[in-house]
């Protein structure tokens, strides 16, 4: 029996489990999203790409997190002395240099921010969304509901 196309397979939906591969983090955010991405009927199987790089980023940002967490923004450098025979004799505080940690962090989080945008995972996405689809032009405004609710 031929297989189904990718965005066709379990009803064009996304599968609740997350892929084998990724780490505990990304499977945690996967289990979180998807429930609320296939409710707004949003998404399809075939965005299942856009998920995975945002679970993933996930992962990427909250390890990089962990690692600040640990060893703090900025780390002191320290320079060795020596002696006229090449042994060290000291250290002499030069300055600090930044956890690169932190640049990861920044990468990861303009990711998420880049990758929930398309999902609608931000208020304002969400609301551009609806933009996008449409108002529903059959609402009645409240000044006519006030109206028929008098009998004027």
């Amino acid at each position: 029996m031929a297989r189904k196309p990718f965005y066709q397979q379990n009803g064009g939906h996304l599968s609740k489990d997350p892929p084998a591969y990724f780490g505990l983090l990304a499977k945690e955010c996967w289990r979180k999203i998807v429930p609320f991405l296939e409710s707004t009927n949003k998404v399809e199987r075939i965005d299942a790409h856009l998920i995975e790089m945002y679970c993933t980023n996930y992962e990427i940002y909250r390890n990089a997190y962990d690692d600040v967490k640990e060893n703090q923004i900025q780390t002191p450098i320290y320079k060795t002395v020596q002696n006229a025979a090449g042994e060290a004799i000291g250290q002499d505080f030069i300055g600090y240099k930044k956890n690169p940690a932190t640049d990861i962090m920044r990468n990861a989080s303009a990711q998420l921010s880049a990758i929930g945008g398309q999902l609608g995972l931000s208020p304002k996405a969400r609301q551009e969304l609806l933009a996008v689809t449409g108002a529903d032009t059959d609402k009645v405004s409240t000044a006519e509901m006030l109206k028929e609710f008098l009998g004027k």
